[in-house]
């Protein structure tokens, strides 16, 4: 990564409006600037470094593959899961 490049942390929860799967992620996010002085972002896995498409652009669904997602602040799908009573 270019040193005059910056990189932050953000997390999201998600929750698919199709089959009810409810998830967290967390991202590592790249701030950089192109050749014409434009600010753009990348997205990345922080286990791995590996680029990832934006979140908020078209979420998938990883149990039914829907793009039908609804995006929250991190810790809601925790929130809920844990206020449920337990079987």
């Amino acid at each position: 990564m270019d040193p005059r490049d910056t990189a932050g942390h953000e997390e999201y929860s998600f929750a698919c409006m199709h089959c009810g799967h409810g998830w967290e992620r967390a991202y590592e996010i790249r701030h950089h600037t192109d050749l014409d002085g434009r600010p753009f972002v990348t997205y990345h896995d922080p286990a791995d470094g590996g680029r990832v498409p934006s979140p908020l652009t078209r979420p998938l669904c990883p149990n039914c593959e829907s793009h039908v997602v609804r995006i929250m602040r991190a810790g809601q799908v925790y929130t809920t899961e844990h206020a449920l009573p337990q079987e």
